[in-house]
This record gives C-alpha cells, sequence and structure tokens, in this order.
C-alpha cells in the first residue's frame, strides 16, 4: 500500500504571451484525514478535514492541543494509521487513530460539533464563537525581536518551502528563533493544518511552551490561527497577510505580539509593538 504524496503531477495547458504549451506540472495534493479519538473504552470521530499528506501524526497531535483535549506528549499513548479490513486499503493513510492516557477528567466538549472542516477553514460547522473560548494564559515573555529580522523571515520560509517551490499550492507555518534562524517548518493546503502541524511537533518534541520563539504565517491571521499560537506559547505571531479583527482581540487580550502585511521589507504591528525593537511607539 502506497502512502498518498505531498504533490502529484498532471498534464496542463500552459498560455504565456501567446504562446501555448502542454506540458507536465506539480500540484498539492489534497487528501481527507479522518481523526479518531479513544479514550476509556469510548471512541470519538474528533474531526475530518482535507489536508497535503504528511506529518499527519503531527496534525492530529496539534489539532487536539488548540481544542484543549491534550496538553503534552504524555497524554497521547499510541498513534497509528488504520488497520480495519472494512476500509478500502488507499484509504487507510487517511484515517489516524490517537490513542488518550486515561483521565476522567479530560474534556471532550470541544469536539461535540459537526466534525466536518476543509483546508481552508479550520472551524467550518461550530455553532459559534462561544464554543472556541481558549484553555489559555496569558503570555509571560521577555522575547524581543529586531525589525530587521522579522522582515528576514518570508523570505527565509520561502527559501525553506521543498513543496511550494514544486508546486506553487500550500500554505505554510515556520518557527523562527529570536535571531531568525527557522527551527521548524510545516507545509500543507490549509494553513491552519500547517500550523496545527508545526505546534504539533513542537509539543512531540516537548518544546512548548514556545516562549522565546515566533511563528510565521504564509496567509492572513485569522481568529483560529492567532489562537492556536496563544495556546502554544508563541509571544510574536508573524502574518505575510492582513489580520481579522478576532485575532487582533485575542493577541491584545492574551498579550502576544502581531504583525501583519509582513511583505516587501514592511509590515505592520497590532499589539506587542514593544517587542518589536524598532517599531515600539
Amino acid at each position: 500500500m502506497n502512502r498518498p504524496g505531498a504533490s502529484t503531477r498532471t498534464r496542463v495547458i500552459t498560455y504565456e504571451r501567446e504562446e501555448v504549451r502542454r506540458r507536465s506540472d506539480a500540484v498539492a495534493t489534497e487528501e481527507p484525514l479522518e481523526i479518531r479519538l479513544h479514550h476509556i473504552g469510548d471512541d470519538y470521530i474528533s474531526s475530518v478535514t482535507m489536508r497535503t499528506p504528511g506529518n499527519d501524526f503531527e496534525l492530529a497531535t496539534g489539532w487536539l492541543l488548540a481544542e484543549g483535549i491534550v496538553r503534552g506528549p504524555d497524554d497521547v499513548t499510541r498513534m497509528a494509521y488504520c488497520v480495519d479490513r472494512d476500509v478500502d486499503e488507499e484509504q487507510r493513510y487517511n484515517i489516524v487513530n490517537v490513542h488518550l492516557r486515561p483521565d476522567p477528567r479530560r474534556d471532550f466538549g470541544s469536539i461535540e460539533r459537526d466534525f466536518f472542516t476543509t483546508s481552508a477553514c479550520g472551524v467550518c460547522g461550530k455553532a459559534g464563537l462561544d464554543q472556541l473560548a481558549t484553555k489559555a494564559s496569558r503570555i509571560d515573555s521577555e522575547l524581543t525581536v529586531q525589525s530587521e529580522t522579522v522582515c528576514s523571515l518570508p523570505g527565509k520560509l520561502r527559501a525553506a518551502q521543498g513543496v511550494f517551490e514544486r508546486t506553487g499550492g500550500l500554505h505554510a507555518a515556520g518557527l523562527f528563533d529570536s535571531t531568525g534562524e527557522l527551527l521548524g517548518l510545516r507545509e500543507d493546503v490549509g494553513r491552519h493544518n500547517a500550523l496545527d502541524k508545526l505546534l504539533g511537533w513542537a509539543l512531540l518534541e516537548r518544546k512548548l511552551p514556545l516562549s522565546d520563539c515566533i511563528v510565521l504565517v504564509s496567509g492572513r491571521a485569522s481568529f483560529e490561527l492567532a489562537q492556536k499560537s496563544v495556546v502554544a506559547g508563541v509571544p510574536v505571531m508573524c502574518a505575510v497577510s492582513a489580520p481579522s479583527s478576532l485575532a487582533i482581540e485575542v493577541a491584545t487580550n492574551f498579550n502576544m505580539s502581531l504583525v501583519g502585511f509582513l511583505r516587501d521589507e514592511r509590515f505592520n504591528v497590532y499589539s506587542g509593538a514593544e517587542r518589536i525593537q524598532g517599531a515600539g511607539a
């Protein structure tokens, strides 16, 4: 059984300067991933999300972290792909079974909803914003970063995006230290999935809280991306596009610095300007 790859090839017709060419091109793979939870004899289908195959265990872990179901790596006792004979063989790599450490206090209330999500919107189907209340504390970090370092981050992220370089069709989330060194990067067709993969990796590597790190996302800064960053203890979140009003509210309420429109050697700071040296008022 072959695992689905992060990219696949297809035939395309290209029109450029009145010239038409037929050629082979790489496109980003998009497949569903079903996350099944197992806890003290109970089974839950917690989420079905469209994603780019790869780093699926990290994606599942990061999603569970953001939902408040797990707090640390020891909360997950085992993860495995589906081996159910009733499931078509080619679909087994699209199902992840997550076995959780028994804890009668574990709260599954956040997943009691319609569980279909899309790669573009990680919260589709939730009853409302009231169910998205994050289980996090205000960020207490003395991290500071030079404005020149902030400007350098998009170029470093793009240079490290292997699958994007082949397909041009993936979002990315990168983790940097205060000097701008890239510590980790994950890609996916969905920006929420890319960040879940990155934070899941950080949790599994016992790096949380990320109190001395910067997160950069390749798209806009939405409420949920800000929420995920706050849960992981990230003091500075940057986005190459615009933040939403709710993302700014989350960042302000939880003392997280939020940078938007980070491109072409410029950016806006929406909260926590004191952490950005050269940009604070």
